[in-house]
C-alpha cells in the first residue's frame, strides 16, 4: 500500500504543476520551447504513473481475491523474488517476457 500512496502523491505533484502554469508563456522564444518541453515531460510522467497506479489496482484486486500470488496466464506460483521487485507483477518470469 506504500507504494500505491507514494503514487498517488507523485501524479498529484505532476497535476499541480500542470495546473499552476505562471500565465501566457514567455516572450523569449527559447524559454517558450523549455516551458513546453517541461509540460511535455510531466504529461508523461504522470501517464506513467497513472498507468503504474492501475497496475497495483489491479493486483491488490487480485490479492483481495486471494489470486496474487499465481500467474494470470498459466496459473502457476509467481516466484516470491519477482513479487519482491515488482510487487504488482500478476505474471510468472515465463509468461511475462513476450
Amino acid at each position: 500500500m506504500d507504494l500505491r500512496v507514494e503514487i498517488l502523491e507523485r501524479i498529484q505533484r505532476y497535476e499541480a504543476h500542470q495546473h499552476h502554469r505562471s500565465g501566457a508563456l514567455d516572450k523569449d522564444l527559447e524559454e517558450q520551447a523549455l516551458e513546453i518541453q517541461s509540460d511535455d515531460v510531466v504529461d508523461l510522467l504522470g501517464n506513467e504513473a497513472r498507468a503504474e497506479l492501475t497496475q497495483i489496482d489491479k493486483a491488490i484486486s487480485r490479492i483481495d481475491a486471494h489470486l496474487g500470488e499465481y500467474c494470470e496466464v498459466c496459473g502457476e506460483v509467481i516466484d516470491i523474488h519477482r513479487l519482491q521487485a515488482l510487487p504488482y507483477a500478476t505474471r510468472c518470469n515465463e509468461c511475462a517476457i513476450p
